[in-house]
């Protein structure tokens, strides 16, 4: 399989975000696997790795992502990235976060938020996680590696998981999870293309709009103390503003959400 798209208008040549697309039937982590192709030098954009089953998958601040077999998204693609500043990797962050939002929401409908930082939210249930891994060298960013963990098919979840939910619970339907991680690539290379040409203003501005409690007052957790603030937004160096508390920022692992 070629590692590129045909772009028939010109006839050129050009990388695109799920393509080449591998398909594996069971991995400990697509995200280290990723990795260890970059370390390999056998990495180029849009290279994206699809698993059925994952033993070891990897959320965030080093927590383990759970999923049942054979029903959901579990995907890592490499992303080119020394287009970008080594400081736009939360701008990276939201554009990726918005691809998924895109997606989700077509078939989950307006109700689908985004959850600081970047989890994809439907009501006040989780329904995706994002871990973007980055391999920087000296002062240039070289690549991301975008994993998704995305709930499809799945009904049933361990009891660990505290708010849970799959687009068959929301929407009664059973879809074809490989099918629809290739359609969530396209999604994702619309928004990287926009970051591409300069659109981190509209792109944060957009995804403030869709952010989960967005104007409501929530609890969080410091260390051991709980408060209340309302959410005011999220800053362009990725920081979650608030109202209401002797802070009005905080950075990502700082604070804890009490939901």
């Amino acid at each position: 399989m070629s590692p590129f798209a045909i772009n028939k208008i010109s006839n050129q040549v050009f990388p695109t975000i799920g393509n080449p697309f591998n398909e594996l039937i069971a991995i400990a982590s697509t995200n280290s696997y990723a990795i260890e192709k970059i370390q390999a030098n056998l990495a180029v954009h849009g290279l994206t790795f699809f698993a059925h089953s994952q033993t070891a998958g990897k959320g965030q601040r080093g927590k383990q992502w759970l999923t049942e077999d054979g029903s959901n998204i579990i995907m890592s693609s490499i992303v080119d990235t020394t287009s970008q500043s080594i400081n736009n990797q939360f701008p990276f962050s939201v554009c990726v976060g918005l691809g998924c939002y895109d997606f989700f929401s077509r078939y989950a409908g307006e109700e689908t938020c985004i959850k600081w930082p970047n989890d994809i939210y439907w009501r006040d249930r989780k329904a995706a996680g994002i871990l973007i891994e980055n391999t920087i060298r000296g002062n240039q960013w070289q690549w991301a590696v975008v994993g998704i963990g995305m709930n499809i098919n799945q009904t049933s979840f361990i009891s660990t998981l505290k708010n849970p939910v799959s687009l068959k619970q929301i929407t009664g339907r059973s879809f074809d999870a490989v099918a629809m991680t290739k359609e969530l690539c396209s999604f994702l290379e619309v928004r990287f293309n926009q970051l591409k040409e300069g659109k981190e203003k509209e792109q944060l501005e957009e995804y403030n709009s869709k952010l989960f409690m967005i104007n409501k007052t929530v609890t969080f957790k410091k260390e051991n103390i709980s408060f209340e603030a309302t959410i005011k937004g999220v800053s362009k160096t990725g920081q979650l503003l608030i109202d209401g508390y002797l802070r009005d920022s905080f950075s990502f692992g700082e604070v804890e959400w009490v939901l």
